[in-house]
């Protein structure tokens, strides 16, 4: 855990760090803004319920959500906001932006906020400026960011290159990110190298839909391996059968030292 900056930061990550100093199990939902609704026929709050009672982190969760889930599932996990969005059918679905902000998010009741950048995407200018000026804010308010740092665009061919990730990483510290969430390079090596190298924890996004339960537990491990300091996964926990089951797993193997 980061243990720098003043005492409303580092409270925060604290709570963020609640199952493990080095670690974390975080689940984004914020998949219902940019390709429609995800949770079936469950509904939202059973879901956070289901996530918050299986030792999950923090769930990323978009400004209006928390409007149809129980505040009390927070006693027991952190609430990231997320600031960016877009859908899969505008033009660019790529060209992120934002949608909220750091004070709006504080009074919301966050623990935390997440922008997401795709890099080398054609609007990655304002991409980039909008993850600074939310870093500012961060700064003023105490508020620990969570950079989701992408490499995707129209000149982007391979997005696990590991110089490509390396980059991302380290733009995302460079402006100001406490922790930074990429893809994995799929190369225990060369994943260690960007993680030992990077000044912030680094954690590997959860991947495509992928029914192989073993597989996904594998995945994790390996990452785990590389020096990851956790994982934020979306379908492969919330499409599970059973969620909260899913969750539970994730959460032995990554809390498990």
């Amino acid at each position: 855990m980061i243990s720098n900056g003043a005492f409303g930061r580092r409270l925060r990550l604290r709570r963020l760090f609640r199952n493990d100093s080095e670690r974390l199990l975080i689940v984004p939902l914020d998949h219902s803004v940019s390709q429609g609704p995800i949770t079936g026929g469950e509904g939202l709050d059973a879901l956070v319920g289901r996530l918050a009672t299986n030792r999950v982190d923090a769930i990323v969760l978009h400004k209006g959500s928390l409007r149809h889930v129980d505040p009390v599932w927070f006693s027991s996990t952190s609430l990231i906001v997320h600031l960016s969005a877009s859908t899969v059918h505008a033009p660019d679905p790529d060209a992120k932006y934002l949608v909220a902000g750091v004070e709006e998010s504080l009074r919301l009741g966050a623990d935390a906020v997440s922008v997401h950048v795709n890099v080398g995407s054609d609007n990655e200018q304002q991409q980039i400026s909008d993850l600074a000026e939310v870093a500012d804010a961060c700064d003023r308010w105490n508020v620990p960011l969570l950079a989701m740092m992408y490499p995707r665009g129209p000149r982007i061919s391979d997005p696990h290159d590991p110089a490509l990730v390396a980059h991302a990483v380290s733009l995302a510290a460079d402006l100001g990110a406490d922790l930074v969430k990429a893809p994995y390079v799929g190369s225990v090596t060369a994943m260690r190298e960007i993680t030992s190298r990077s000044p912030v924890p680094v954690i590997t996004v959860g991947g495509p839909r992928n029914k192989d339960e073993g597989q996904v537990l594998a995945d994790v491990s390996e990452a785990l391996s590389a020096g990851v300091a956790g994982v934020a996964m979306g379908r492969n926990i919330f499409e599970a059968p059973d969620p909260g089951v899913m969750a539970a797993k994730l959460a032995d193997l990554i809390h498990s030292d």
